[in-house]
């Protein structure tokens, strides 16, 4: 696991541009997921940054948002919610097909989108 809180930054945009990759070849639920891994990624370096200890294996975004003392605006707040729920169903899917047919490019380019503009929310945080 990564000690560097810079290199988990590094993963957190890396991952993100596989997110764009799956959007683009339209594997819609793991863009979905990998954006999940992406924010939760950027997540556990700022926690590192600001504890100075490796963070826990735990995927849950929310525990590190409270940890950190985070306070994201209510839309943020909405969508690292979502995101949560939707880490846990596309990590875990039951159905491949129930899975794909919740995600469709309209509204998985809508999560890219946010999830990009809370990746740059979280490293503006970096700074404080």
């Amino acid at each position: 696991m990564a000690k560097d809180y810079k290199e988990w930054f590094r993963q957190s945009d890396y991952d993100y541009e596989t997110a764009l990759f799956m959007h683009e070849s339209g594997r819609y639920f793991y863009a979905v997921f990998m954006c999940h891994l992406s924010i939760e990624k950027a997540l556990k370096g700022l926690y590192l940054k600001r504890t100075k200890i490796v963070p826990p294996k735990i995927y849950k975004l929310m525990y590190f948002i409270d940890k950190l003392s985070l306070e994201p605006n209510e839309d943020f707040t909405l969508f690292i919610a979502g995101l949560d729920s939707a880490g846990v169903a596309t990590r875990y899917p039951d159905s491949l097909k129930i899975i794909s047919s919740e995600y469709k490019r309209k509204n998985t380019l809508d999560i890219l989108k946010k999830a990009k503009e809370l990746l740059q929310w979280l490293k503006k945080e970096l700074i404080k």
